[in-house]
């Protein structure tokens, strides 16, 4: 089985970016996170160290500092040149991934893998960004990353097979499953949950039950391991209307937003990030 690459980075340290260097760290791997400002750079290593906290809390790790002291938090890319993984997890702009990627290439090794972990945007169209994009594959974790299973392993056109057979064998190797798919929109995940989620918000918006009880009814009828609208707000809703839009152009009207999600965006109303959603939270995540 491919060994995850001793050195990795990470680009962006948001709650999905924190939680990839903290799969990541825990595969032995040391992590280079790279953020935009030194605000920001703190903000991310305080991100994962609560993370990984929380895992010897949870009696999964023996303790946190030798851990930690595999975690670097970077405002320069150099510091990834001698990276063999890089995860780009910033926001899903195809302009700002485009760039992103275009500068990681720069800056890596051109035989280092970099691997996006965009929800709905074409890796092909990303790799475009990438000299020799057969490097380029897609690595789609999910939220909250330490207690999901599953990465979805996206193949551009371009992505090669051996880069395909050391994906899949990371992910396994980071206690998760890989379900693989090619490059289409939504890729199988996104297109099937973002169904799933404005479907429960028509019906919030048209008065059928409240967030609770549509919630508790996939927990409990379907096992969802979290509700739809409740994973709406850990998502963030600027960000599945985000993807709304873009599945809607690419797959028609039925992925088109429901109004009450545009107006809670346009309120602010973001979610767990902004401390209201579809529920009200106590600790705004930042």
């Amino acid at each position: 089985m491919s060994e995850t690459p001793k050195t990795c980075g990470v680009v962006g340290g948001g709650q999905m970016g924190a939680g990839i260097a903290h799969a990541l760290l825990l595969a032995g791997s040391t992590v280079r996170l790279l953020e935009r400002d030194e605000s920001a750079a703190s903000a991310a290593h305080d991100r994962v160290k609560t993370l990984v906290r929380r895992t010897v809390e949870r009696g999964l790790l023996d303790e946190a500092q030798s851990v930690l002291t595999r975690l670097g938090v970077t405002t320069d890319p150099a510091e990834l040149s001698d990276a063999g993984l890089v995860v780009e997890a910033v926001p899903e702009d195809l302009d700002l991934k485009l760039s992103t990627l275009s500068t990681l290439a720069s800056y890596v090794s051109p035989d280092a893998v970099l691997a996006t972990n965009t929800s709905s945007l074409s890796v092909d169209l990303l790799s475009q960004a990438v000299p020799n994009p057969e490097r380029v594959i897609g690595l789609h974790f999910f939220n909250p990353v330490p207690s999901s299973r599953l990465v979805e392993v996206v193949l551009s056109s371009r992505t090669s097979p051996e880069l395909r057979r050391r994906a899949e064998e990371w992910v396994l190797s980071w206690g998760k499953t890989p379900v693989t798919v090619r490059d289409a929109p939504g890729f199988a995940s996104s297109r099937l949950g973002l169904a799933i989620g404005l479907e429960a918000i028509r019906m919030l918006e048209e008065g059928v039950a409240s967030a609770e009880d549509i919630d508790a009814a996939m927990t409990l009828g379907y096992g969802f391991p979290v509700g739809p609208l409740k994973l709406t707000d850990l998502v963030g809703l600027d960000v599945r209307l985000g993807i709304s839009r873009y599945l809607s152009s690419e797959l028609g009207p039925r992925f088109a937003p429901p109004a009450l999600m545009v107006q809670m965006v346009q309120q602010g109303k973001l979610g767990r990030k902004s401390g209201q959603g579809f529920y009200s939270w106590d600790e705004v995540a930042r």
